[in-house]
């Protein structure tokens, strides 16, 4: 599908480290691997605004027969040094701790949030607010503050992010009157259950979220079922936006009869249309080291979510290797696009998007590609 404006909106490139928040905090030289995966919502004045996520990393991660991470502390940020003989350092960008019997990993990054304010159809950058980035505060955030989703209910904008600890790899919430003063509420859902999204309006007086638990475990669906178990969006509400229940049925599921969607995680927060919730979503279809990441949506019922009345099952975005041509020398990842944000144009949808862990991508989609 071709697009009236799909381009790079932000990068590496455009991030100002020496107004970091880890500037002169960090006993290291450190890089912008990637500013991507853009949490978007309007602002009162009419203009989008960003929440880009900075992956700030070390320029020299191994040295002296160690690896080191960035960890955030009360007073201010610390490098953890790992010998070598512990780690598989294969995937430049973390690294895996040898035995012990489960996955334990850490980074050689640390994710800040960087708000980016754009005008009223995404296409040009007004001003970077660096005064209003937001770091780790807690140390269920010492690792980073990653992916935001903004969802505007009521007059109150608010925004999960996904929080990273060894204590736990958690959805936190964020909230405001603005989009620019955020104040942190705190984990809102336990570990390894990420991709909080939350609708941007109530039903039946509550809050809505689809969800995204992750695990090692899945049970099988029966022989011959029209669904391939898997991780896949689930749903929960809640009163307040703070206390959630797991919704009873369930989301959006992995269809058994293609791959590309084997694996799905939430996009962008659902928006309602005439005909129902309008959520596009990602699905990965497995490959390589990571996947092949693509957007697709679906329509839910205004009433009941986890009804869903339509689906596409051709991918709406895909990854757009032209996009990401002039800074491919920065590249680690390719097929990659992340859909985190839409927000109501007219007669369009802008959509904002990570594009292979290192942009910000903005397309112009017509409402007609969803009728």
């Amino acid at each position: 599908m071709t697009f009236s404006h799909d381009a790079l909106i932000f990068s590496p490139g455009d991030v100002d480290l020496s107004r970091s928040p880890l500037a002169g905090k960090v006993d290291a030289e450190t890089y912008v691997l990637g500013a991507f995966n853009p949490g978007m919502t309007r602002l009162p004045n009419g203009n989008l605004l960003l929440m880009v996520r900075v992956a700030e990393a070390l320029k020299t991660p191994i040295h002296d027969q160690h690896i080191h991470a960035i960890r955030w502390t009360e007073h201010s940020y610390a490098l953890d040094a790992w010998p070598l003989e512990y780690v598989d350092t294969a995937d430049p960008r973390k690294f895996m701790m040898r035995g012990g019997g489960w996955k334990v990993m850490a980074l050689t990054s640390l994710s800040w949030l960087l708000p980016v304010e754009l005008n009223a159809d995404g296409t040009k950058v007004e001003q970077v607010h660096y005064d209003k980035a937001i770091a780790p505060r807690a140390p269920y955030q010492c690792y980073g503050v990653e992916d935001a989703r903004i969802s505007k209910v009521g007059d109150r904008y608010l925004m999960t992010t996904c929080s990273v600890s060894p204590e736990r790899h958690s959805t936190t919430l964020y909230t405001s009157a603005d989009a620019l003063d955020w104040k942190l509420e705190g984990i809102v859902l336990d570990h390894q259950n990420k991709d909080m999204l939350i609708f941007e309006g109530l039903i039946g007086g509550k809050y809505y979220a689809q969800t995204r638990p992750l695990g090692d475990l899945y049970f099988a669906y029966p022989p011959g079922s029209e669904w391939r178990s898997g991780p896949s969006i689930n749903l929960a509400s809640s009163p307040d936006a703070l206390h959630w229940k797991p919704y009873d049925k369930p989301g959006i599921r992995p269809h058994a009869k293609t791959m590309a969607t084997a694996r799905m995680g939430g996009g962008a927060p659902p928006i309602l249309t005439e005909e129902g919730w309008l959520t596009l979503w990602h699905g990965v279809e497995p490959m390589g080291v990571v996947g092949v990441y693509r957007t697709y949506w679906s329509v839910l019922d205004r009433d009941d979510p986890s009804v869903v009345l339509r689906t596409c099952h051709d991918p709406l975005i895909e990854a757009n290797p032209a996009l990401t041509e002039p800074i491919k020398d920065l590249m680690y990842l390719d097929n990659v696009v992340f859909t985190t944000g839409i927000a109501d144009a007219g007669d369009q949808y802008v959509v904002a998007s990570g594009e292979a862990d290192l942009g910000c991508r903005i397309t112009h989609i017509p409402k007609t590609a969803f009728a």
